[in-house]
């Protein structure tokens, strides 16, 4: 498959044939986008990307063969840290997500997504954001205190040692779910200091967006989850 120059490179993984072509033929209909090409396993995946260099992969997490979830992995792990991914999934709570974003997933996406959320997706991650609004990282939490529930015990990692306490604040901010502009009316600050604060909290610790820096906040117990209710936002909604 050929693709323009400058258009955002996509892979599309799912071993769904109908859903395969379903999500190709959308991509394809947006000037800035080519897909490079589809796969119907991980293995696949990670060997269609490992050829052709995607900016964007559209991953299924249940395939036969290797999953979703060991594809990402074998994704982020890759020289120069890899394509981004999306995951493609059909509950927004499925528990199987939780797990994809901690292998280097950049976000989700549900399949029953329109195709102007689908474009604005792959938009979002190709640019370097995280696919995660601030309702879905809610739901994130609420999900790492249901499944991970010691987790909040394990020792914070050295790289926060790193950070500066303004730096760690933010972090905790953002593990919190707030977004920039909460983040930056909390501390009194401007939205572009948030930024920037973000910037070099992902540099210091070795991450790619914020959906790691969420995932590492809570794996290190930096930030220990609370259940919903007593005033806390629980697993309601879809992605917006």
């Amino acid at each position: 498959m050929s693709a323009e120059a400058g258009a955002v490179r996509i892979v599309v993984a799912d071993d769904h044939q109908v859903v395969r072509a379903g999500f190709a033929g959308l991509l394809g209909t947006q000037p800035d986008f080519a897909v490079v090409g589809t796969a119907g396993d991980g293995g696949e995946a990670v060997r269609i990307c490992h050829e052709l260099h995607p900016d964007v992969v559209l991953m299924d997490i249940r395939m036969p063969g290797t999953d979703g979830i060991e594809a990402t992995r074998q994704l982020a792990g890759m020289a120069g840290g890899g394509p981004r991914v999306l995951i493609l999934t059909t509950f927004d709570l499925d528990e199987y997500v939780y797990d994809a974003l901690c292998a280097g997933a950049s976000g989700f996406l549900l399949k029953d997504v329109t195709a102007e959320r689908l474009f604005e997706a792959v938009r979002v991650v190709a640019a370097g954001e995280a696919l995660l609004a601030p309702t879905v990282t809610r739901r994130l939490i609420s999900e790492f205190a249901r499944l991970r529930p010691h987790a909040a015990a394990a020792p914070p990692t050295d790289g926060l040692a790193t950070l500066t306490p303004r730096e760690t604040e933010v972090l905790r901010l953002v593990a919190e779910g707030l977004s920039n502009p909460e983040i930056a009316a909390r501390l009194v600050v401007t939205e572009e200091t948030v930024k920037t604060h973000v910037s070099r909290v992902l540099a210091k610790l070795g991450l790619r967006d914020r959906t790691q820096a969420v995932v590492m906040a809570y794996e290190s117990g930096l930030v220990v989850p609370r259940s919903p209710g007593r005033g806390e936002p629980g697993p309601s909604g879809r992605y917006p």
